[in-house]
């Protein structure tokens, strides 16, 4: 039995959960709505505030479906009731973020400011020029867009600069050894 879904999924005050006969989940929340389509080998039920998920057989495919399936409706319960957010570090010389309405503006040391539409359901904060909140309810779309703005100048491992993860460990490589006879 998978240990992620066999977990009851508990259902917070002022989040209504919705389950069709074909299988979607909508999940709605203070925050947004998510619906999202699971698939008919897991069974979806729901008894007062709790959501239980469980497999129809012990199929390999089946079984890998159980822990995901749970996942993704624990995601949604999360995402429309308290929201997700990521927060990025900009480090080096000249590089910063600045906000302009609904476009986020990186000057990441190439010959032109990037600028990058924020998508649907998502808000970006530049608290200051070199940190960047990401926040939606959709956890997938959160952290995807993480990675798009840090795939613009991921760090590099001799000086650490570029866009990085709040709290990501960047390995850091030894610099050119110096040449015999100098």
């Amino acid at each position: 039995m998978s240990r992620i879904g066999k977990a009851p999924v508990t259902v917070p005050a002022g989040v209504e959960i919705k389950i069709s006969d074909d299988n979607v989940v909508t999940v709605k929340g203070p925050k947004g709505e998510l619906s999202q389509k699971i698939s008919e080998k897991i069974t979806v039920k729901q008894e007062g505030d709790v959501v239980n998920v469980t497999r129809d057989d012990d199929q390999k495919d089946s079984r890998s479906l159980h822990g995901l399936s749970r996942s993704l409706i624990n995601n949604m319960v999360t995402g429309v009731a308290t929201g997700f957010e990521k927060k990025l570090e900009i480090v080096g010389v000249g590089y910063k973020a600045d906000k302009q309405g609904k476009k986020l503006v990186l000057n990441l040391g190439y010959s032109h400011p990037v600028e990058l539409e924020d998508p649907d359901g998502i808000t970006t904060e530049t608290p200051s020029a070199t940190e960047i909140v990401i926040k939606g309810i959709d956890k997938a779309i959160v952290g995807n867009y993480a990675a798009i703005i840090r795939a613009w100048r991921p760090p590099e491992p001799y000086k650490g600069k570029g866009v990085k993860y709040a709290g990501e460990h960047i390995r850091r490589k030894e610099g050119k050894a110096g040449v015999k006879g100098e």
